[in-house]
């Protein structure tokens, strides 16, 4: 069990770590920092689909950058005119090559990220619940020092828990148009419920995905998975799996977290679901009458659902989530 994702642990873990020290602080970055005093709630009116229904893939939910409201500084845009529905949105029009995003919630852990994109936004979620948040964008100075270049406080009060787990982001990046946006309506129709549609689509991909060693041996820090190519090659790390079942789970309006941790020593990634009616399960593959079983895709499917695969993962002592995505 230990080599599953074991090189993809290393990488993984490189890509959140590699500008944090051991106390979370971006190295290079001193007294200096200006903090934003504004702060900023946004609140949308939209009709919430319920939870148990199962919408098309034309329902899927798009990220907006209205303009609304912005903070702007140092060539770097942040929109948080819908900090309500749990993203920021943030471009980056400047000449540094390296740029990380880094977003923290007081009292909690501080996510860090690569902001690949240029004169374009990408989607950063606020999974923290509400909250005061800081979002930051650095540039790198060398090596592992990093510049602020843009520092605001953000006041989030979310119109529900669920939304940053209804949104792609970065992290879990599909659309209306996605591939695994119309498979997953594919594999809906036959299901009464949402529970249904869970099943339908862990045993889609457990039963037709397979691990890629290749590429868990070669995998670079700041990887990040490409849903739609995954579910064509049937094939992925740890990453892939959750990546695909959440983007497939979410394009049917039901929040799915996309979790990242540990398994033992080694970094791992996996799903938490939420069913109407049950709250969020935090332990699930399926509902046997007694017990939720742990949805861990990655085990299950490359451990052929044996018995101690299935004995592994639904213990849920052999799992520990840092980062929620």
């Amino acid at each position: 069990m230990k080599r599953i994702g074991a090189a993809f642990a290393m990488a993984f873990a490189a890509a959140i770590f590699a500008s944090q020290s051991s106390s979370g602080s971006i190295a290079g970055i001193g007294n200096s920092e200006v903090w934003a005093k504004q702060d900023t709630i946004v609140n949308i009116k939209e009709e919430q689909i319920p939870l148990g229904s199962k919408p098309g893939a034309a329902n899927v939910k798009k990220p907006q950058a209205p303009g609304t409201v912005t903070f702007s500084s140092n060539s770097a845009m942040i929109d948080a005119s819908n900090v309500s529905h749990g993203y920021v949105m943030i471009q980056y029009t400047g000449k540094a090559s390296k740029i990380k995003v880094q977003i923290m919630k007081n009292g909690g852990e501080t996510y860090t990220y690569d902001l690949n994109a240029r004169s374009a936004y990408e989607v950063f979620p606020l999974t923290e619940g509400n909250g005061t948040y800081t979002v930051r964008v650095l540039e790198q100075v060398q090596g592992n020092q990093y510049a602020v270049k843009s520092n605001n406080q953000l006041s989030v009060n979310l119109k529900s828990e669920f939304e940053p787990f209804l949104y792609p982001n970065q992290y879990v990046n599909f659309s209306s148009g996605s591939a695994v946006a119309a498979k997953s309506e594919e594999l809906a129709v036959s299901a009464s419920d949402s529970l249904g549609v869970i099943t339908n689509v862990y045993n889609y991909v457990v039963n037709n995905f397979t691990y890629d060693t290749a590429l868990a041996n070669t995998v670079e820090s700041g990887y990040l998975p490409n849903v739609d190519q995954v579910l064509a090659k049937k094939k992925g790390i740890c990453f892939d799996y959750a990546a695909v079942m959440t983007a497939m789970l979410r394009s049917q309006n039901i929040p799915t977290k996309l979790v990242v941790g540990y398994t033992g020593n080694v970094y791992h990634a996996w799903v938490n679901v939420y069913i109407e009616g049950q709250g969020w399960v935090d332990n699930i593959i399926y509902f046997d009458g007694y017990n939720w079983k742990l949805m861990d895709p990655t085990f299950a499917s490359s451990g052929g659902n044996s018995p101690t695969i299935k004995e592994y993962i639904t213990n849920s002592s052999n799992y520990k989530a840092k980062y929620t995505y």
